[in-house]
Parts: structure tokens; sequence; C-alpha cells
């Protein structure tokens, strides 16, 4: 109603405006619309108010005077309604004055009623308020109960888990953490504490990761530092594993070869039976002190740690992590030390610390799953195999003590039996043995090298002289020697061979059972063995034992007796070489009727070494016979002989006499070639003493005198100085000599030129070119001694005949030279 009384007063003015153009009605009605929107209370009215000022200028003032107006009107209005309701305001007033009294007097009732009211709730209230607290404790204590129900079990298992952690049982802590993630922080996820056990979680688990790998760490430092206890225990386990089986081997050997005798070559049966004996007891006294590999290692870390990374699902990562590792180690424990050939404890250490590592492996292959496997300790054991023989074979080169060897033959022996029981093929470990074997060959041959050399220095090369039976049975317990002629001999007496014999002989059995050692436990039969120790022998005969006396045949202080005792020795060597083959038969069980057998050289060993003395003795009697031609001081230009032969031919044949004598000990042959051989000799001296290029000058006095010294080489070889020539034939050395002699004694030219190259001629042994250079001397010499000689008509007449010979022979040995 406010809104249209509005408008219509809104148009009786603007009828009444001076205006009345068309464009003022529409403004005056739009004013009239804005205030009609104005007085509807709806806002916002911004927009409204907008549109009056944006309309057109001056449309605020305007606006305002529309506004004026309407508001005079609205307050007529108010003024008229409050006219017309006065009366009754004030009737209302006086109405409420007169109830004024009742309502204060209901007022205190009200408020006192209130005060009892409150004074009489106040105690229920307080009960009130402490029911509902303890209906509340009761509810928040039973929400409690039922939470702490749920989180009890989860801070159990998690104060468990620490409990674990701190006795260092991971393995359980986390099959404990297992439990906790799948079953019990499921119930308890929404709580602040189980958050910060999830977030803790895996931290404890990289703990235990490394907590555990750091005990891995130390495990492998420890079994690095203890492999050589390990490797120790393992080996001495082994070998008392095979001491009985071995020590039962040797009983029965003995009793297979029992009271067996080959020229006092016995086995020693009583001590062997107090050895083995000794050697049973021992092992069982060390029995109760072996330890295995589990009382020395603790292997709990590994298996600890492999529980953990197999819980943790990284089981590979670990695996690779302990072959990798390993395998350092491995290298490590292969690399040898730089002096370990020098003492056998270095020997001893690297193969202790090797079989230590791979005890270890065996145990984890074993008692594990996966962590190593047989195709990687095969890869292994064969990559350190092939290292093992490597340094074995550089190293024992160094190796110059047989003994040493020996000592390293037997560490390798156990090293081998030692790992091959816990399944690793060895085969090339006794392949290699066999490569040291000969290197042990070789060292004994050296040593034993030193020995005979020793021996033949020591020796007198005199016969062995026996002065009662005790010193006799002496020697032939030492060497084999058997005569019956000797035996029947009343003392003293003397053996034929020196002292050396019976010392060789020794010598050869000691280094028969110095050989026999290193074949000892290689795993071959009886018939190998038996071909070792002769092969062996061989070496010591044809190479050492040759070698050593053809050394001492050699040496310029040994003299011609010397060297004949050295051959009467060879040959009762040689003639001890067969019970050599029986001492080894009876050593080794093997018949010598084995189709296999190897025979003993020494029969060509001990002949080589007689060949090359009696090779020597002609080298040293033909020098000794130089010695005495060079004393020789024949006057060649003297006129008459002396009547007797030179001082020096004469002492060289008492010489060769007393030579000679010794020589009857020697074997006949060997004698007759010495004699003939230095018969031969003394008559090429003679000869060429005779045509030495340096004398001009030779008159008849020095042939016939010269003629003289050749008679007693005759008579001296006639005189059978060696028995068993037959006939003339040593005086057939001289024969060259004797010819050209009587030619120039007898001075037959004419039947020399006639018969020459006849196979009946008398000087069939003399050489023209000989003849003539004699001749040519003999001319020169007349020429300068009978200065007269012309004024002789004999003279002149054997001048000339001189000469025709001269020119004859020359032509003969010209046509000789063309024939030629």
């Amino acid at each position: 109603m406010c809104c249209v009384g509005g408008v219509g007063s809104y148009s009786d003015t603007g009828k009444s405006g001076a205006c009345g153009t068309m464009l003022e009605e529409e403004t005056d009605q739009t004013y009239e619309n804005v205030l009609a929107e104005i007085q509807s209370f709806e806002l916002p009215i911004e927009a409204t108010l907008r549109s009056v000022y944006d309309d057109q200028p001056n449309a605020h003032k305007k606006f305002m005077e529309k506004l004026d107006a309407c508001i005079r009107n609205h307050d007529k209005e108010i003024e008229k309604m409050c006219n017309f309701h006065h009366q009754g305001f004030v009737d209302a007033i006086t109405e409420l004055l007169k109830v004024r009294t009742d309502a204060e007097k209901l007022k205190v009732q009200v408020t006192d009623t209130n005060r009892r009211f409150q004074d009489a709730g106040k105690e229920v209230i307080v009960h009130t308020e402490d029911i509902i607290r303890c209906r509340i404790q009761q509810r928040n204590i039973t929400t409690v109960v039922e939470k702490l129900q749920l989180c009890l079990p989860v801070l159990e298992m998690y104060s468990k888990l620490k409990e674990q952690m701190s006795a260092k049982r991971y393995y359980s802590a986390l099959k404990t953490m297992e439990q906790l993630e799948n079953v019990y922080f499921p119930w308890v996820s929404q709580y602040r504490f189980c958050q910060l056990m999830i977030e803790n979680l895996p931290k404890l688990r990289e703990d235990i990761k490394e907590i555990s790998m750091s005990d891995l760490k130390d495990f492998l430092e420890s079994i690095r530092k203890h492999s050589d206890k390990i490797g120790e225990t393992a080996m001495k386990q082994a070998q008392h594993q095979k001491t009985f089986s071995v020590s039962l081997q040797k009983q029965n050997k003995m009793k297979f070869g029992k009271n067996m005798y080959i020229n006092h070559d016995r086995i020693p049966e009583e001590r062997n039976e107090t050895v083995l004996k000794h050697s049973l007891e021992e092992e069982d006294e060390n029995e109760e002190e072996v330890l295995t590999v589990q009382d020395l290692v603790d292997f709990s870390p590994v298996y600890r740690c492999l529980h953990i990374y197999s819980v943790l699902g990284d089981e590979e990562t670990f695996e690779n992590y302990y072959r990798k590792q390993r395998k350092k180690q491995a290298r490590l424990v292969l690399q040898p030390q730089s002096n370990m050939h020098e003492t056998v404890d270095g020997y001893r250490r690297y193969f202790t610390q090797i079989v230590g590592f791979f005890v270890v492996e065996d145990h984890i292959l074993h008692v594990t799953q996966g962590l190593v496997t047989r195709a990687y300790t095969d890869e292994l054991w064969n990559m350190a195999l092939s290292k093992i023989i490597a340094v074995l074979r550089a190293h024992s080169s160094y190796c110059t003590d047989p003994d040493l060897v020996l000592e390293l033959k037997n560490l390798i022996v156990i090293f081998a039996d030692t790992l091959q029981g816990y399944g690793f093929p060895v085969n090339r470990l006794f392949d290699l043995l066999f490569e040291i074997r000969d290197q042990y060959n070789e060292t004994l041959l050296k040593k034993w090298a030193g020995v005979f050399r020793d021996i033949f220095e020591e020796d007198n090369y005199s016969p062995i002289p026996i002065v009662n039976e005790e010193e006799y049975k002496i020697v032939i317990s030492k060497f084999p020697f058997q005569d019956p002629d000797l035996e029947k001999q009343s003392f003293p007496k003397k053996f034929p061979m020196s002292q050396s014999v019976p010392h060789i002989y020794i010598q050869v059995k000691e280094f028969i059972y110095a050989s026999l050692k290193f074949s000892e436990s290689l795993h071959r039969s009886s018939t190998e063995i038996d071909d070792m120790l002769r092969k062996s022998t061989n070496l010591l005969l044809t190479r050492t034992l040759s070698s050593c006396l053809l050394n001492l045949i050699r040496k310029p202080h040994i003299g011609l007796t010397e060297l004949v005792q050295i051959i009467i020795n060879t040959t009762h060597l040689e003639q001890a070489c067969k019970y050599l083959e029986d001492f080894i038969t009876n050593i080794t069980n093997i018949s010598q009727e084995t189709v296999h057998t190897t025979r003993l050289y020494g029969l060509s060993t001990f002949k080589d070494a007689r060949h090359a003395a009696e090779g020597e003795i002609y080298t040293k009697l033909n020098q000794k016979i130089d010695e005495f031609v060079q004393l020789a001081d024949y006057d060649w230009t003297m006129s008459e002989p002396d009547g007797r032969a030179s001082g020096y031919l004469m002492d060289l044949i008492n010489f060769l006499r007393s030579i000679f004598q010794v020589f009857t000990h020697l074997p006949g042959k060997v004698a007759q070639t010495a004699c003939m051989s230095a018969c031969q000799h003394l008559s090429t001296s003679l000869m060429q003493m005779l045509l030495d290029s340096e004398l001009k000058q030779i008159s008849m006095g020095a042939v016939q005198q010269f003629n003289l010294d050749v008679i007693q080489c005759e008579l001296f070889a006639s005189s059978e100085p060696v028995p068993g020539f037959q006939g003339d034939t040593l005086q057939l050395a001289f024969i060259d000599l004797r010819q050209l002699l009587d030619l120039f004694m007898v001075w037959d030219w004419s039947t020399y030129l006639a018969d020459y190259g006849q196979p009946a001629s008398k000087y069939l042994r003399v050489n023209p070119n000989t003849a003539l250079t004699l001749l040519e001397k003999m001319k020169d010499t007349s020429k300068k001694n009978n200065i007269f000689a012309q004024f002789r008509k004999n003279d002149r007449d054997k001048q000339k005949l001189i000469e025709t010979v001269v020119k004859q022979l020359r032509s003969l040995v010209n046509g000789m030279s063309q024939h030629t």
C-alpha cells in the first residue's frame, strides 16, 4: 500500500510539473520504480542505486528530490497512524502500572522459590555431576582397556623384538618383525606409537644386515687367520686314518719277506716291527688330541647371516659377497712366501692354509643350501690346483737338499690324501710328484756324486790288508766278495780291491734306500716301484758313478799304479751288480724273471770306466816314455860307438820292467795291449828322433850307437815282460827300425833297390822316403868330415855310391808321388 501511495503521489507531482515532455515522464517513472525497489527491502540494492547514477547527468539531484518527497509522505502517514492509536497506548500503560505491584510480589516469590530450588538442587547437581563423571570415566576405562588389549600384544612383541636385538638373536628378531607387520600392526595402525614402530622397523632391518655382515667379516677374518690350524688338524686326521692301513700293509710285507737273505741284505724285521708298534701306540695317543674343524671354527655367523639375508629376500647379495670375499682369500692363501723353498716349515704352512680354506668350503657346502655349490667349489679347486702346481714346480726347482725334497713329497702326499678325502680330485698332484721324483733323483745324484768323490779322495788305491778273521768278516759283510783261493790263504792276506769298493757298494745300497723313500705312499704298484728303483740306480751307475770314475781317472796325480787298482776295483764292482739286482728284488718282491723288469747297466758302466782307465794307462805310459826319450843325448857326429847302450834307454827299460810287473794283476789282454803300445810308442819315438828335421847330420858311428840301443829294445821285447805273447810278436814293434838300421849297417842298397816292392823283400818295412832322408843326413856328414876324401879312391867310390843311391831313391820317391 505504501508503494502504491508513493507512486500516486509521484504521478500527481509529475503531472503538475513544468516540463510535460515525454522524456521527463520516462525519467520520473524510472525513479518511482527505484524507490519501489528500495522500499521492498530486497537486498542488495547496489545495482539499483548504480542504475540511478549511470543513466544521465544530474540524476542524483533529481533522485534525492524524489526520495525526500517520498519520505515526507511516509512521515505524514506515520503521524496519522500514531494519532489514531494513541489512546489505546495510554490505556495499556495504565494497566501495566496497576499490575506492577503484583509483578514485583510475583518476582519476589519466584526469586525465593528459585533460591530454594537452587539450594535443594545443588547436592543433586553435585551427585549428578559425579555420576556423569564416573560414567564418563567408566566408559573411558572400558575404551582404554579395549584399546590396550589390542596394543599390549603389539607392545609385547615389540619388547620381545628389542630383547632379541639385545641378545643378538637377529634371525628371530626378523621373524618377530614379520609377525608385527602382518598380524599386530593392522590392529593398532591408527595410533602414533604404531607409526613410529613401523617407521623404525626398516632401520632395525638395516642394522641387522650391517651387524650380521660385520659378524660375517669377522668370521672371514678369523678363518683366514686360523686356516693353517684348521688345515693342520684336517691333515692330522687324514694321516691318522691312513696310518693303520699303511701299518698293516707294512706288517704284511714284513711277514712276506721274513727270513729272506740275499748276500747279507736282509730286511731288518725286528727293527721294523718295533717301529710299527711305536707308530700304532703314538697314533692311539694322538687320536684323543685331534680336534674337528667344528671344534676350531664357530660357523654360526655364516648360518645367521645366511638366514637373515634369506628372510630379507637378499640372499643373492649375500652369496655373491661371500663368494667374492672367499675368492680373494683363496688368492691370498695361494700366494706363497718368497723363501718358502728354504725350509719344510714354509711348505707345511702353505699346505695347511690351503687345506684349511677348502675344509671350510666343504663344510659350508654340506651344511648350507645354495651358499656354495659343488660347481663353485670345483671351479675354485681347479683354479687353486693350477696355482699350487705352478708354485710347487717353481719353488721345488730351487731345492738342492734331497731330505727337503723328500719332506716336501711327504707333505704333498698328506695334502693330496686330505683333500681327496673331502672329494677333491688330486690326480694332477700325483703327476706332479713324478716330476718332483725326477728332481729328487737329481738331488740324490748330486749328493752321491759328492759322496763318491770323497770316497775316491780318501782311498789309498792299494789292496785291503787283512790280519785276522774278524777283519775278514767285516769286509765280507760290507761287500759280496767270493774267492775260494783267498779264503784258503792264511793271515795276513789281502783283498784284491781297495777300500773304496765296499764303500761304493754300501753307498749304492743307501742310494736305493733313499730312492725307495720317495716311492712310498705314491699309490703305485710294486712293479712300478721296482722299475723306479732300477731306473734311478741305473742313473746313479751310468751317470754319477761313471762320471766320478772318469774324472778320477783323468786327474793328473793319478799314476799308473792307481790306474791299475782302479781297473781292478771296477772289475769287482761290475761283478757286484747282480747282488744289487737281488737287493732290489728283495725290497720290492718283484722277480727278475719278469718280462718288463729293467736290468742294471753296471756292466757297461764299469766297462767304460775300465776302457777309460786303460786308455789313460796307455797315455801315461807313453808320456813316461817320452820323458825318458827327452833325456837322450846322442853325439850324432861321433866316429865310433861307445860299445854299450845309452843310459837313458836302460833306465827306460828298467822302468818298463817294474811297471809291467804291476800289470800282472790286470786282465791279460790289458797288460799285453799296454806292453805292445809302449813298445810301439818307443819304436815310433826312436824313429822320429832319427828323422827329426832339426837333425842335419848323422855319422855312421852314431848309427851304430843307435843300433845298440835298438838291440836293447829288442832284447827287452824278447824277454816277454808280459806273458801271453806268441813267438816274436812283441819284437815286431821294432821291425821298422831294425830293417832300416840293418840296411845302413850292411849298406845293402843294391838288394833294397832290386827287391823294393816285392812281398819277400828283406827290407819290406823300409820306406824309400825314410831311407832317403837318413841317407842325405849321412851324405852331408861325409862331405864335411872327409875334406880329403877325393884323394882316396875308396872314399871317392863310396861317395859316388851314396850319390847314386840318393838319385835312385829320389827317382823312386818321385815315381811313388806321381803314382799316388
